[in-house]
């Protein structure tokens, strides 16, 4: 009877599991599920730069493969995935402040808050850091929210 038990409770474990996974990649922002447009996200933390990981060193959490310049980076991240993955899947955490919407990032554009990894798009002359820098209390507060509501 145990190992019955056991046994549903494992299964029931690994659907919820892949849901979840399957919710996170159809959420976040990945190329080949691949996050941060392959950019090692240990990096942003140890090197306070962004450095672009190699196929070698990668690790998959939770259905997102990341990256990893080398593999101390790799293991780094693998003791504790969460502490090192960017917030709001990886999108434009300017965008997602001001108007809730999942915004494309510049990886090289970045910045680190409270221990925490935000991306930010860059292109076309056009730096939301800049603009997020200018109200980054009420953005960031706005910012998870609106992830909430997305991510629910």
């Amino acid at each position: 009877m145990k190992k019955i038990i056991l046994l549903v409770f494992v299964l029931v474990s690994a659907v919820s599991f892949s849901q979840n996974d399957a919710k996170r990649i159809a959420q976040y922002n990945l190329e080949n599920k691949t996050a941060i447009q392959g950019y090692d996200p240990v990096a942003y933390f140890k090197q306070n730069r962004a450095v672009k990981g190699k196929n070698e060193f990668s690790a998959a959490y939770m259905g997102v493969i990341y990256k990893f310049s080398s593999s101390g980076n790799k293991d780094v991240f693998v003791k504790n995935p969460a502490l090192y993955e960017p917030q709001f899947g990886g999108w434009c955490a300017y965008a997602m402040g001001s108007a809730g919407e999942k915004v494309e990032i510049n990886p090289e554009t970045f910045k680190i808050v409270d221990g925490k990894l935000y991306l930010f798009y860059n292109a076309f002359f056009n730096n939301t850091l800049k603009s997020w820098n200018k109200d980054e209390a009420n953005l960031k507060t706005k910012a998870e929210v609106n992830w909430k509501k997305i991510y629910k």
